[in-house]
């Protein structure tokens, strides 16, 4: 554990975790025990931050009790109907969960790992308490992050979870690398407030647009979509790859079952300096507004625990 101190003490994003293993670095910052830095022999994997500076939107956050949005934040859960804080005011909706802009405890660290623990309290809009441990390690095979949930409350609790990196594959931008995404299906969103509409097959929907079964550049392609229908290998694990067009270099992610979504997006931004400077792509337990739908919804009875994981390595 490195606190990387500042005039201040504390830096902006949180205390800083400093891990290490073979070729690979990455740095933990506590403030939503986020994914700061991820390097292999010095390469970013990871659109990095400082770690004084207040993180830049959700970058590298644990996303939970809920990834994505919940519509006009609005849901209704076992007959009861539910409001919670709308924090992506230009849309409307309840976006990434309750624990992305709080400092998580420290629980156990060595050289090659954190745990960070932080409690969910019953509140207006989500009165139910989840207890979340996410642990970071890595090895010689890359980052792999383990995110556990349990419910010390009394009420059985709706409940989802995912990691929001933005994935770089080397030199450029999103416009100079190439997708390897093994999905079928893509969510439809409607353009303004991206409210999910229906699945769609990936080779039909927009032409193709959203079809990287098979790896191709990305271009000027512009993605905010959940996608579904996996493709596993034999342990069940789905892999996406973002490369480089010449494949000199590259990043990958890979989840199992517990994840049957992941949402990508192109970060296109307003601002040059971050305009598509990296690729997004966010392994969810369900997706968008599941806390309405119900679709792949996990639903947390008292003491019940739950259990995601994912892994970032270099390509």
């Amino acid at each position: 554990m490195n606190s990387d101190s500042t005039p201040n003490g504390v830096p902006l994003s949180g205390v800083v975790y400093t891990l290490s293993a073979g070729d690979y670095t990455a740095d933990i910052a506590g403030v939503g025990a986020s994914l700061r830095t991820l390097r292999h022999r010095g390469r970013d994997l990871v659109v990095p931050f400082e770690a004084d500076e207040v993180r830049p939107a959700f970058r590298g956050a644990v996303l939970a009790p809920w990834p994505n949005r919940v519509v006009d934040g609005r849901y209704a859960f076992r007959g009861t109907d539910y409001e919670l804080a709308i924090t992506e005011p230009r849309r409307g909706h309840a976006l990434h969960g309750l624990a992305a802009w709080h400092e998580w405890s420290h629980v156990a660290s060595a050289e090659d790992f954190v745990e960070l623990s932080f409690r969910v309290q019953a509140q207006v809009g989500y009165p139910f308490r989840i207890d979340l441990r996410v642990r970071y390690e890595l090895t010689q095979s890359g980052l792999a992050t383990t995110i556990i949930a349990t419910n010390t409350g009394r009420l059985a609790a709706p409940y989802g979870t995912g990691p929001h990196p933005y994935l770089v594959a080397g030199p450029g931008r999103v416009d100079d690398w190439s997708l390897e995404l093994p999905a079928r299906a893509v969510l439809t969103v409607t353009p303004d407030r991206l409210i999910p509409v229906d699945l769609a097959d990936v080779e039909l929907e927009d032409d193709g647009a959203f079809d990287f079964i098979a790896s191709r550049p990305i271009d000027s392609t512009f993605i905010d979509h959940a996608f579904t229908e996996l493709e596993r290998d034999a342990a069940g694990r789905a892999t996406v790859r973002v490369t480089t067009h010449d494949g000199a270099s590259g990043v990958g992610i890979s989840w199992g079952t517990e994840c049957q979504w992941v949402q990508v997006h192109t970060a296109d931004q307003p601002v040059p300096s971050i305009h598509r400077i990296g690729l997004a792509v966010e392994p969810m337990t369900c997706p968008p507004d599941a806390f309405n739908t119900g679709t792949d919804l996990v639903v947390l009875e008292p003491d019940d625990e739950h259990s995601a994981s994912w892994t970032i390595f270099a390509l």
